[in-house]
């Protein structure tokens, strides 16, 4: 299913879950008003609340409860956006200023913290423990995540195993949560919940893998940001770490220099075309394909949908994307 068709077909529930974003980031604090409406107009995804909207249709959900945890979802997703940019001293997100940029550190750090609590208060108004429970657990699992990644940096040790438990931490564990929950508001049993979880977790593998491609190869208008800001910043990401285990030991030294010090930005050309060389962007590439196809199987258990067609699309278009 085209992107289009997909948008078509959620758009009524995404409206009102745009709606209930929009109430629910209001404050009595005039700076929570301005900087919450800069960063829910920053022309985002929705990608999460997405998967949350069409999980729950594919699962034939009753009630409405699916609006309201999909907001929270992209407020735990903002939340660590916020965060991450001002870790990451980002000033470009999406095409736009990013909020530590116009705002500053301290007022994105809080509103972070802000949009984290509503979340929270969200969550109980949900009445579910499960939800409670997962969630808690998929908050807790990105901070760790964050920290993983920061411990990382400039580290030319990374090892594979290592780099994957980052993506599942950092991205994958939320996509896992948006999609396993839309199975515990509909009271599925265990089978298919774990299928649930299962498509989110490779998905968001896929999702976050082709992101790690595109910072090598898309354009700076199709990412909305300067391509090579992982290198520029001493991030191991697949496509490097794959050139430097395969390259010579002068090339390698060159990359893992690149990494420890965060100056591979003078030797971008060179580092990329090592890449090519050894099939890095591919080799990377090919992984986010094998998880995307384990995120569509894992959907055997589902009756079949228009829903159900479109999470297939969604698979489908995480790893055929230049943004």
């Amino acid at each position: 299913m085209e992107l289009s068709a997909i948008k078509t077909l959620s758009d009524p529930d995404m409206k009102a879950v745009n709606q209930l974003i929009q109430a629910q980031v209001e404050s009595d604090v005039v700076l929570i008003n301005q900087l919450g409406f800069y960063i829910v107009n920053s022309g985002g995804k929705r990608l999460r609340p997405l998967l949350t909207v069409l999980a729950a249709r594919s699962l034939n959900i009753k009630n409405n409860d699916h609006h309201a945890l999909a907001a929270i979802i992209e407020f735990i997703h903002t939340a660590t956006l916020l965060h991450d940019d001002v870790v990451d001293e980002s000033t470009m997100r999406r095409g736009r200023e990013t909020a530590n940029a116009v705002f500053g550190n301290q007022a994105s750090v809080l509103v972070g913290d802000f949009l984290y609590s509503r979340a929270f208060q969200m969550m109980v108004g949900l009445k579910r423990m499960r939800v409670m429970e997962i969630l808690s657990d998929a908050t807790n699992r990105i901070a760790q995540g964050e920290v993983m990644q920061l411990m990382n940096c400039n580290d030319p040790n990374t090892t594979e195993q290592s780099y994957m438990e980052v993506i599942y931490s950092k991205t994958a564990r939320l996509f896992e949560a948006a999609t396993q929950l839309a199975a515990v508001l509909t009271d599925q049993k265990e089978p298919v919940e774990l299928a649930m979880q299962e498509y989110g977790k490779q998905l968001g593998t896929a999702f976050q893998l082709i992101d790690d491609v595109l910072d090598y190869t898309a354009s700076e208008d199709d990412m909305g940001k300067k391509a090579g800001d992982d290198l520029a910043e001493g991030k191991p990401t697949l496509p490097l770490l794959h050139a430097m285990w395969h390259a010579n030991q002068d090339d390698a030294q060159l990359i893992k220099s690149a990494i420890e010090n965060a100056d591979g930005m003078k030797h971008f050309e060179k580092i990329t075309s090592l890449m090519d060389t050894h099939g890095s962007i591919e080799y990377t590439r090919a992984k986010a394909i094998e998880a995307s196809e384990s995120a569509k199987k894992a959907l055997h258990l589902l009756p079949e949908s228009n829903y159900k067609n479109a999470l297939i699309g969604l698979a489908d278009l995480s790893v055929n994307r230049d943004s």
